[in-house]
Parts: structure tokens; C-alpha cells; sequence
């Protein structure tokens, strides 16, 4: 059932949301990233997706109880490139593959998609095997997510930059940020989604 342009606000945000912190936000944090005058209307609209099939709620009065319901429809390729760890190369695949993703996830622009290997993010909801969904740009925000060569070897981490240097920042508190020059530091693209539950066409 297709969402009105406000429902697929609410609903994209979770994704995105979702997909970085591992649990759903709550009501307070939606209202305020998306602007809503009052908690009333996000209940509406979370209330609205529910009745479509697009999340489920695990409980009442538990407003970060909610779930996403894996779509079977409105799907879309993008290239898959292989595999990224922290401090290694990305592992490229033989042969070119192809991730099916659902296109709320997509926002414009070339995207990318890589195989988590490692815990350096494990802190954010991101483990070891998920597919990160990446879209292809040379810049980042500080505090953006990202997949980033450094000395022509991939890793992701969180981004900041700090005058003439670049702070990669894990969300692990048992490792430490990586700090470097910023010319040495090619940005590939910034993550915008995760896919853990996944089908493409040779079964990776």
C-alpha cells in the first residue's frame, strides 16, 4: 500500500534510524527530527504505518517497542563491492554482484553496498555480516557514518574533522579513534542504511 509523502517520512527515518542505532527511536526523537508540533501526530502516523504492514509495535506504552516489517515489494539492485573491516582493503568480489535493497532506503545519487567484517561499530547496531548500504560521495558531516580509505586501505567509522586532520571514531569503546592528516583520507561515501536480513542473486 503506498505511503502518503508524511508516512514516508516517518517510515524512512526508522529505517535509517533503525538500521545505525540497532533499536527504534522514540516518539520525542521523531517529533523532533521531523518537525511534528505535538506526540499526537507521531502516535497517528506510527499508527498508519502500522495498519499498512510497514512496522509492527511490540507493546503498549513501550514507544521504542516497534518493528520493522521486511517488504517484499518496491526493491531495487545496487552494485555489491565486497568486503570492508577496519584496517583492511576492501575485499573486492570476483564477479560483479548485486544487492536487492527496498528503495526507501535510497535517497538520490549512486550507492554502494559492503559486507561488515569486524565489531568496530558494534556499538551503532552495526555487526559482523551485515550489508552496509552506502551512498557514493567524497564529503561527510561531522559525526556522519562512513566507508574511508586511508592510505588506500577501507575501513568505516564515524567521521569529524578537526582543522588539518580527520578523526575516524569507532563505536566501540574498547578501541581507540584513529587520527590522520586529511589529505591522506579519500572519503568513498557515507552510510545510509544496513540490511541484515538479505536476498540477491548468488547468495552470498
Amino acid at each position: 500500500m503506498q505511503l502518503s509523502p508524511a508516512q514516508k517520512r516517518v517510515h524512512d527515518f526508522l529505517l535509517t534510524y533503525m538500521a545505525v542505532h540497532g533499536h527504534a527511536p522514540s516518539y520525542e526523537e521523531i517529533r523532533k527530527h521531523l518537525g511534528f508540533r505535538s506526540l499526537n501526530a507521531v502516535y497517528k502516523h506510527i499508527k498508519q504505518l502500522e495498519q499498512r504492514g510497514y512496522v509492527r509495535s511490540l507493546g503498549k506504552n513501550r514507544k521504542r517497542a516497534l518493528e520493522l516489517i521486511e517488504l517484499r515489494s518496491g526493491g531495487t539492485s545496487i552494485p555489491f563491492l565486497g568486503v570492508v573491516a577496519a584496517g583492511t582493503p576492501i575485499e573486492a568480489v570476483e564477479v560483479p554482484e548485486t544487492v536487492d535493497v527496498p528503495e526507501s532506503l535510497l535517497a538520490g545519487g549512486e550507492h554502494f553496498a559492503l559486507r561488515v567484517r569486524g565489531d568496530s561499530m558494534i556499538e551503532e547496531g552495526i555487526r559482523e555480516g551485515d550489508i552496509l548500504i552506502v551512498k557514493k560521495q567524497p564529503t561527510a558531516e561531522n559525526g556522519q557514518t562512513v566507508v574511508a580509505l586511508v592510505n588506500g586501505e577501507a575501513t568505516v567509522k564515524r567521521f569529524f574533522l578537526h582543522g588539518a586532520a580527520v578523526e575516524l571514531r569507532p563505536a566501540n569503546s574498547a578501541m581507540a579513534s584513529l587520527r590522520v592528516p586529511a589529505e591522506k583520507v579519500e572519503i568513498l561515501g557515507v552510510v545510509v542504511g544496513l540490511v541484515r536480513h538479505y536476498r540477491h542473486r548468488l547468495g552470498l
